[in-house]
């Protein structure tokens, strides 16, 4: 391999010839071999959104000459669109700060600006203004908001949607309910898909409340908060840049102390994303449960056949998409336990705990939208209750006595469903043996239909 030779303040270092980067992120690859897992290309995208719109709110107060603004926007458009990935190879496990990132953005802005005839210093102009400790915390927020706004939500109405289709097409169909995992009373399968799509669409909400508040940056704080060595109202003409090429309502925080040193808004955040995967996993235990069988389970529920289910049992199928929608919540709660603990270390003027903030916050994001796409795709799609089953569960539940409470009394109606359990009768055939009612009051009162 051919190395270059590249400085920084601590002298000469060897560089990969064929790589855009400096001194500093070949520094971060020789310290941090740690992990593997890398900057999470969001973050990498929202440092492009950052530098675009610092580097023009830079020209505007008369910092930077306009080609030199306009150069490090047309790369970070280029970087947006993904075309210097690799360029960008540091782990997460990092300074807590996210410096070494922050430089890495700046040196190969300023290297492709300077194979475009501009040469750029990656701290005296591509990082003018700024520190690191104000640009990570926002490219996160931006990152964060943009996941969410982009690819958890429209997910997340897609899989509503598609519980909206299944609950419409079998208004009338009755099945037994089920509390303490024994019978209950009767419910439309209509009513009980309607709760699950009001699962996923109830965090919804929870994330969109929480926006606003990721929507506030850290920029224009500098290395404290004070802002020092960025010019009056910086934080405000990069926000309105960022809203220009973002269509998202980002805006300054207008304490830099707070915004330096609390990930609270975060810790907000994911807590709609764990309650969005805590619903998840109910939504999918109770449809893999209900289609237990095909012989012996629940069976009132058919999902589709996607693969073969054992290496060993021919003919078994299993419940995959409901068992990956079940580990990628289980991934999200422990997630938003690391944020949670990141969250309380922002000791003094900084938190040092952002990349994984960053790294869980993204990790969940996609994963759940990810998820939820499967989940409608391979499988809330192709749902089809078993009505046979259903009925015949309904008529044979001992909880239709219920309804019976207010004609004979609770524990005549108690005694009428001991009494059909202990002799194995049918719920008629005890209420009758016991003289409580006729046949014909029986017929009239226990309707299930009306019990809904």
């Amino acid at each position: 391999m051919n190395y270059r030779m590249e400085h920084d303040t601590m002298g000469e270092i060897a560089v990969p010839a064929d790589c855009r980067w400096g001194a500093q992120t070949q520094r971060s690859l020789q310290n941090f071999k740690i992990g593997g897992q890398r900057q999470p290309e969001e973050i990498i995208a929202a440092f492009a959104y950052l530098k675009d719109a610092c580097a023009q709110a830079n020209a505007a107060c008369g910092k930077l000459d306009q080609a030199q603004a306009d150069v490090i926007s047309a790369v970070c458009r280029e970087i947006r669109e993904g075309k210097w990935a690799g360029e960008f190879p540091l782990v997460v496990w990092q300074t807590g700060s996210g410096t070494q990132t922050n430089m890495n953005v700046n040196e190969v802005i300023a290297h492709l600006a300077g194979e475009r005839g501009i040469p750029l210093h990656p701290n005296d102009q591509v990082n003018l203004s700024q520190s690191s400790n104000d640009t990570y915390p926002s490219a996160l927020h931006i990152a964060a908001a943009m996941a969410v706004e982009e690819k958890v939500l429209p997910a997340a109405r897609r899989l509503a949607d598609a519980f909206r289709v299944l609950e419409e097409q079998y208004p009338g169909l009755l099945r037994i309910g089920r509390t303490h995992l024994q019978d209950a009373t009767p419910l439309a399968f209509a009513q009980e898909v309607s709760g699950w799509r009001e699962l996923v669409t109830a965090p919804c909400r929870m994330l969109k409340a929480s926006l606003a508040e990721l929507q506030r940056l850290a920029i224009g704080g500098t290395a404290v908060g004070t802002g020092l060595n960025a010019p009056k109202d910086f934080d405000r003409a990069v926000c309105q840049r960022l809203r220009e090429l973002t269509g998202v309502p980002f805006q300054p925080d207008e304490n830099k102390f707070h915004a330096l040193t609390s990930k609270d808004a975060l810790v907000f955040a994911h807590g709609a994303l764990k309650a969005l995967a805590a619903n998840l996993m109910k939504i999918a235990n109770d449809i893999r449960w209900e289609a237990s069988g095909p012989r012996c389970g629940m069976g009132e529920l058919h999902i589709p056949e996607n693969e073969p289910g054992s290496s060993i049992m021919p003919g078994k199928v299993n419940p995959t998409q409901c068992e990956a929608v079940t580990m990628v919540a289980v991934q999200v709660m422990g997630s938003d336990a690391a944020i949670g603990f990141a969250a309380s270390q922002g000791n003094f003027q900084l938190n040092v705990f952002l990349p994984v903030c960053a790294w869980n916050f993204l990790t969940s994001a996609r994963l759940l939208a990810d998820a939820m796409d499967s989940f409608r795709e391979h499988c809330v799609e192709g749902i089809v209750p078993n009505a046979g089953k259903m009925a015949e569960n309904l008529q044979n539940s001992l909880m239709l006595v219920t309804c019976l409470t207010p004609y004979i009394g609770y524990e005549k109606a108690a005694q009428c469903a001991k009494k059909a359990l202990g002799e194995g009768t049918t719920l008629r055939e005890a209420t009758l043996a016991l003289g409580y009612l006729d046949g014909d009051a029986f017929d009239s009162i226990v309707r299930p239909e009306k019990m809904v």
